[in-house]
């Protein structure tokens, strides 16, 4: 895919669908209740959004929550997606509501890919990530469900101290249910999440260096998510592999193109919070993402297009040279820029420097 800019359109389009959710997950950015909140979205002005997000060049888009599943318009609006000629995804949580009808009913309304949140190669490990018992084994049925019916999956897991030392077994797992995408998350302490569960600076370095030399050799592909400077890593090493010419390589921090480099995903671009990326609450409010938890206005009053283009934040979001302190003159700035949302939750201020990146600037 060519270079694009985000100044106009992003990457990716995520709608909380719902925040009703019956499990009680740890690092939760949404503190996810058991009901549905009667201010969400009404399904006309869920259609009026899908509308308006096919109209900023065709993103990614993926309904998530809270769980999805809880929504009962959910279907309906992936079937009018889907028709309209977005590539729909949806990310629900493995409870009993996760049968093989409801994947067999995605899969006819034209739902493009599942995601299963898997946190640990066991059920010790994961029920507790999840504050569910029993969640581990209905993940594991829903995944037999999806094999069996031919539906691509992609399994997301949060990396935590409590969990930073399996994952090898975690990736043989993956392999193991046929998954296409491993999404790795890093803790952004919002919602649920605290500090203390987050791995330190050094061991997203050694967790980096792990994912990018894994990425070679297993057959599905690996993505990060609240990890920028993962491209860092990735940029550093291929390099290092010498599989990148010098020429293209310093090309590639001038413009901010991402080439399919070390499984970092499709994004044509690195995409950050604000930049490339925009999530909608369930009740219609626009933020640059799910773990940046700062309004910039709501579909209700404002377009999706109107908000995502003009608003101060995503402006300041989508310029690498107004970010401060080692962020700000780093030479990685335009494929990495840090997590503005770690940024945001630790120091308050969404233009701080990554508080959990290692690297010193050249020109610091």
């Amino acid at each position: 895919m060519p270079a694009r800019s985000y100044d106009e359109n992003p990457f990716i389009v995520i709608w909380e669908v719902t925040r009703a959710c019956a499990l009680k997950c740890l690092h939760c950015r949404a503190q996810a209740q058991y009901s549905p909140d009667p201010r969400e979205l009404t399904f006309e002005e869920g259609k009026r959004l899908i509308d308006q997000i096919y109209e900023m060049d065709n993103p990614l888009f993926v309904f998530t929550g809270g769980d999805p599943l809880m929504r009962k318009d959910l279907f309906q609006l992936t079937e009018y997606a889907v028709k309209k000629g977005l590539r729909v995804s949806m990310t629900p949580s493995a409870t009993p509501r996760v049968t093989k009808e409801a994947i067999r009913r995605a899969k006819e309304v034209g739902l493009s890919r599942w995601a299963f949140s898997v946190d640990g190669p066991t059920a010790e490990v994961h029920d507790r990530f999840r504050g569910t018992a029993g969640s581990f084994e209905l993940t594991r049925k829903a995944l037999g469900y999806l094999n069996e019916l031919g539906i691509p999956i992609q399994i997301n897991t949060t990396i935590s101290r409590y969990n930073v030392n399996q994952l090898e077994e975690m990736a043989k797992w993956v392999e193991e249910w046929n998954a296409v995408l491993w999404s790795v998350f890093f803790l952004v302490p919002t919602g649920r999440g605290k500090t203390e569960d987050m791995i330190s600076p050094r061991q997203h370095e050694e967790v980096f260096a792990w994912l990018y030399h894994k990425s070679k050799t297993v057959p599905f592909d690996i993505k990060s998510t609240a990890a920028q400077h993962y491209r860092r890593v990735v940029l550093q090493n291929k390099a290092a592999d010498k599989k990148t010419s010098m020429i293209n390589y310093e090309a590639t921090l001038k413009d901010g193109t991402i080439n399919q480099i070390g499984g970092m995903g499709r994004a044509p671009k690195g995409v950050n919070d604000g930049n490339g990326f925009v999530f909608i609450s369930h009740t219609g409010d626009v933020y640059p993402s799910g773990l940046l938890p700062i309004p910039c206005g709501n579909i209700r009053e404002t377009g999706l297009a109107e908000i995502y283009r003009h608003s101060p934040v995503f402006q300041a979001l989508r310029n690498p040279d107004l970010y401060k302190g080692k962020c700000g003159v780093c030479e990685y700035r335009f494929v990495c820029g840090g997590s503005r949302a770690r940024a945001y939750a630790t120091t308050g201020d969404y233009m701080e420097s990554e508080p959990y990146c290692v690297y010193e600037p050249k020109a610091k």
